[in-house]
């Protein structure tokens, strides 16, 4: 039986409106309020503070997607660098950062549609009750059952979704600053607004949990045709859209709360009622009642967007992680359509199961967050090793500076994992530490029944994840009481500190990573599947 394969019919624009609906899902709604009550004024410059890191990491995988543009590229390029066990490690690392989102874009449906369904989340912090948590379930369910669609129809059913939402944004940007807006806000700064609230917002209020959407276009690189040209569009474009939509929504926000509010309770103090549903309770202050209706509604087109879109690539990567032998064979069948089913079906389950110890929106958004960003730490590394110990490679597109661009994208990396706070960290590395414990008991167990020799694990090429997760976990629990730390060092002296480790962990990832020969016959067992274009690209979304 001919073994099937994923379609190349992802277009140009069908990319872009993937990382662009990745991007401006549930962050738009709920963000801009967060990130005001952290930052104040600021806050403006914490969106701009999350572009700037995301397009460098944007630059970094766009450079690397196109080397090997295969869906769920990025598990296959946690292998190229370090081997085996690196390799394992961060697909773990990309498995808690994917299958994480479409439950929390479900979340954000419920919050907001407990306005007009009352039960679904309770309490100040808008837990999930048992009925939400079954309306969660199968809101899940609904998203992953449309992805058993062939990829140019689910690229078609994003295309559509995103052109709402970004029309609806763009239409509350117009109104709140024609109807509600006080510019004199920028310059109010009652209260205390703690000055890392600035860098902090970037990491908690959802800031880089919005951005990192862009990897949508890279996670469907081996169902496009022409990934040199689409790819880069794609993963800039969607990044430089996406910042001046939140920009433009962060100002009008900002401008649009009543003085005498922000006078008298400062910016953190900032409540609205409907707070599960801030920015249309904002809109609806301003004096355009009939406009939050639609926000409401948006609310419901919005996430599910982005978790439709998101439940795509994390079928994707559950799928490379079976290719790689990080995961089970099984998570690469692929139905005739196309799509890797058995891998969808997994991140129904898996999605489902996250619901529960996180049953709020901003809750599970700190742990993407730091997972997100760890698991993207490994690009600026790969880049690199690549440029040294291939260096005759056939680059399709090559970003300039590299060994300026790829350091600083790794710092600021390593500086919004730091932000998130110790008991982020704790969480994402004791996961982490637990997986290894049971990845090695069960690599040792078969290693000893098994007749033939197991696969190298290059454990010795593994050694720098030691003093980088030890490092950075040492650095979140030296870290200030805002950030849940020892008080040790405060917020400017982590940073720093934070920045002068990153060179040195990335040096040492360097000096420990696998030599020329290695690297070449890693990448060509990688890519040797690779299925050139032969076809002109079809115009299917629009």
């Amino acid at each position: 039986m001919t073994q099937r394969r994923l379609q190349r019919d992802a277009t140009r624009l069908g990319l872009l409106y993937s990382s662009v609906s990745g991007i401006i899902g549930s962050g738009w709604l709920l963000g801009p309020f967060l990130a005001m009550q952290q930052a104040g004024p600021w806050s403006i410059v914490s969106w701009i503070i999350g572009a700037i890191a995301v397009l460098l990491l944007a630059f970094v995988f766009a450079e690397l997607a196109i080397l090997i543009p295969k869906s769920g590229v990025l598990v296959h390029l946690s292998h190229l660098s370090h081997g085996e066990l690196v390799g394992r490690i961060w697909s773990w690392i990309l498995f808690l950062a994917y299958v994480t989102v479409p439950p929390v874009e479900v979340i954000a449906v419920l919050s907001y549609a407990n306005n007009y369904i009352p039960g679904l989340v309770s309490g100040p912090h808008h837990l999930l009750t048992d009925w939400g948590y079954t309306s969660a379930i199968g809101l899940l369910a609904l998203i992953v059952a449309m992805n058993f669609l062939a990829i140019r129809w689910v690229l078609f059913i994003n295309s559509t979704a995103t052109w709402w939402k970004i029309g609806i944004a763009i239409i509350t940007i117009a109104i709140l600053l024609t109807l509600h807006f006080h510019p004199g806000n920028l310059a109010l700064s009652p209260g205390t607004i703690p000055r890392d609230g600035l860098f902090t917002s970037v990491a908690t209020a959802g800031i880089i949990f919005s951005f990192l959407g862009f990897r949508q276009a890279i996670d469907l690189a081996g169902e496009t045709r022409d990934p040199r040209r689409n790819i880069p569009f794609a993963v800039v474009g969607s990044v430089l859209i996406s910042t001046l939509i939140y920009v433009g929504i962060q100002y009008a926000v900002l401008g649009s709360v009543n003085p005498a509010l922000i006078l008298r309770d400062g910016w953190a103090g900032l409540q609205f009622k409907g707070a599960a549903g801030p920015l249309a309770a904002m809109v609806a202050t301003a004096g355009a009642v009939w406009w939050s209706y639609f926000i409401y509604l948006n609310a419901i087109v919005s996430p599910m967007g982005t978790g439709f879109i998101y439940t795509t690539t994390t079928s994707r990567i559950l799928m490379a992680t079976g290719e790689m032998g990080s995961g089970p064979t099984r998570l690469t069948l692929i139905s005739q359509h196309g799509v890797p089913w058995s891998a969808l079906i997994a991140t129904f389950v898996i999605g489902a199961v996250f619901l529960f110890p996180f049953p709020s929106w901003q809750k599970l958004v700190a742990v993407i967050s730091s997972s997100t960003v760890l698991s993207y730490g490994i690009g600026p590394i790969v880049l690199l090793q690549l440029r040294s110990r291939l260096p005759n490679l056939e680059r399709r597109y090559r970003i300039r500076f590299a060994w300026i661009v790829a350091p600083i994208a790794f710092i600021v990396a390593n500086w919004i994992i730091f932000w998130t706070g110790l008991k982020t960290s704790d969480y994402v590395f004791g996961i982490l530490g637990g997986m290894f414990v049971l990845y090695m008991a069960y690599y040792l167990f078969q290693k000893h029944i098994r007749a033939q020799p197991m696969p190298a694990l290059h454990a010795r090429h593994a050694l720098w994840l030691i003093p980088y997760f030890g490092g950075m976990w040492a650095l979140s629990w030296m870290g200030p009481k805002s950030l849940g730390g020892m008080d040790l060092i405060d917020f400017m002296a982590g940073s720093l500190l934070t920045a002068v480790w990153s060179l040195i962990v990335l040096a040492l990832a360097l000096w420990n990573g696998l030599d020329s020969t290695e690297t070449q016959a890693t990448f060509n067992a990688i890519s040797h599947d690779i299925s050139p274009p032969i076809e002109p690209e079809l115009e299917v979304s629009t």
